[in-house]
C-alpha cells in the first residue's frame, strides 16, 4: 500500500466538489520495472475486484487473481517483460481509501464519504503513477468499470499512456445500465441494517441488502440461454418449488450474494456503481466524440458478442469515434458481459495482440 495524497499536500479535491485529506492505495505488482521505466503495463480492475489480479488465494485474497490466466511468465501480459501494477479502486474496500475507512477523526467514513466519479478514481492512479516514477504507461488494460478507467486516463492524461485495451464498455453509462445500478443501490439502501450508511461498529450489516444487489447484477452479467441451459425452469434435482423449495436458478443468484457479502462493503458497492452511473468520458471535455479525438494512444476495442449489459454496439461507437483505424474486436461467449473475465483464451490473444 501506498499514501499516494496526503493533507500536508493539500488533499484530494472530486469532481463532485467534495475532498479527501488522506488517500491510500492498496496495489500489487508483478515483474520487474526496468531502466528506463518504459515497461510498465497499468490492469484496472471491474466492479467486485481487487488489486489482487493474479496469483493464488491467500491471506487478504479468498480466491485466485480474477485475471490469473492473463498475468505471468509468458501470459498474455508477460511478466517476464512487463511491470504490471493493479490497483485497487479509490471508494473499494480491498485496501484503498474507502467509505470503511477511518476520516480524520478517527471514526469510519460511512454516509460522509463524498461522491466519487471515474476521473476522480484516475486522479488517484495517477497519483500512484507519481509515486511509482512511471511517467507513461506502455499500456493501460481494464474493462468494464476497469475499461472505464483506461478511457479516462487516454482522454484524460493523452501523453501518459502509449496503448490501451478496453473491454466491454462505452463512451458514457446508458439508461439500461444506470437503470440496473440504481436498483442495486436501492437493494442496500433499504436493508434494516443500512442504517443510513453509518453501520460500522453496530454489530450489523446490510447484507441481505448486498446479496439482493448482487443477485440483480449477475443476471444482467450473463445471458439468458446460458441460464437457461444451466438451470431450466426445474432441472432434475432441485427441490420442488411446489414444495417450498427453490428453483435452480434462485438458488445460483443466493449462492453469488452470499459469497460477495463475505468479501465486499455495502457501502463500497453503492459509491463504485454511483461512479459507474456517473461514467461520461465527455462531459466537460465537449463531448464524447470531442473528447476521444485528442487522444493520442493506440487504443484497441473489443467486445463480448452475447454481452447485454454493455451491448456490442457500445464498442461500435468506441471504435468509431476513437482516432485510427483499427477494428472493433469480437470475443465470443455465451457468458455475456463476464466473457471477459471467463473467455481467457480469446482475451488473452486481445490483450497479447496490441502488447507486442
Amino acid at each position: 500500500m501506498a499514501s499516494v495524497v496526503t493533507a500536508d499536500r493539500g488533499g484530494l479535491s472530486l469532481e463532485g466538489g467534495g475532498s479527501l485529506a488522506d488517500v491510500t492505495v492498496a496495489y500489487e505488482t508483478w515483474g520487474v520495472l526496468d531502466e528506463t521505466r518504459s515497461n510498465a503495463v497499468l490492469v484496472l480492475h471491474a466492479l467486485t475486484g481487487d488489486s489482487h489480479a493474479a496469483g493464488p488465494a491467500g491471506p487478504g485474497h479468498q480466491v485466485a487473481g480474477w485475471w490469473d490466466g492473463l498475468i505471468g511468465s509468458g501470459a498474455a501480459i508477460d511478466t517476464d517483460r512487463y511491470f504490471v501494477v493493479c490497483p485497487n479502486v479509490l471508494g473499494g474496500c480491498q485496501g484503498t481509501t474507502g467509505p470503511a475507512s477511518l476520516a480524520p477523526d478517527d471514526a469510519p467514513y460511512g454516509s460522509r464519504f463524498p461522491v466519487v466519479t471515474i476521473r476522480d478514481q484516475v486522479m488517484v492512479e495517477v497519483a500512484l503513477a507519481d509515486h511509482l516514477g512511471i511517467g507513461q504507461w506502455y499500456a493501460v488494460v481494464g474493462g468494464s468499470m476497469g475499461g472505464m478507467r483506461v478511457l479516462e486516463w487516454c482522454a484524460g492524461h493523452p501523453d501518459r499512456v502509449r496503448r490501451a485495451v478496453v473491454l466491454a464498455v462505452g463512451a458514457a453509462a446508458t439508461a439500461d445500465q444506470i437503470a440496473l445500478c440504481s436498483l442495486q443501490i436501492r437493494a442496500i439502501r433499504a436493508d434494516s441494517a443500512f442504517a443510513g450508511g453509518d453501520y460500522y461498529g453496530t454489530g450489523a450489516a446490510p447484507v441481505e441488502g448486498l446479496a439482493l444487489a448482487r443477485g440483480i447484477g449477475q443476471v444482467s452479467y450473463r445471458t439468458g440461454h446460458e441460464l437457461e441451459r444451466r438451470f431450466g425452469h426445474n432441472p432434475q434435482g432441485a427441490e420442488d418449488p411446489l414444495k417450498g423449495g427453490q428453483f435452480a436458478i434462485e438458488s445460483y443468484l443466493q449462492h453469488h450474494g452470499d459469497k460477495l457479502t463475505r468479501s465486499f462493503d455495502a457501502n463500497s458497492y453503492i459509491v463504485l456503481s454511483e461512479a459507474m452511473n456517473l461514467h461520461d468520458v465527455g462531459r466537460g471535455r465537449g463531448g464524447p466524440v470531442r473528447a476521444l479525438a485528442g487522444v493520442r494512444a493506440e487504443v484497441a476495442v473489443a467486445g463480448i458478442g452475447s454481452d447485454r449489459l454493455y451491448p456490442l454496439r457500445l464498442q461500435e461507437g468506441l471504435a468509431r469515434m476513437l482516432p485510427g483505424d483499427r477494428p472493433l474486436t469480437v470475443i465470443e461467449s455465451e457468458s455475456g458481459h463476464d466473457g471477459f473475465l471467463l473467455e481467457m483464451e480469446q482475451v488473452g490473444a486481445f490483450v497479447a495482440s496490441v502488447l507486442t
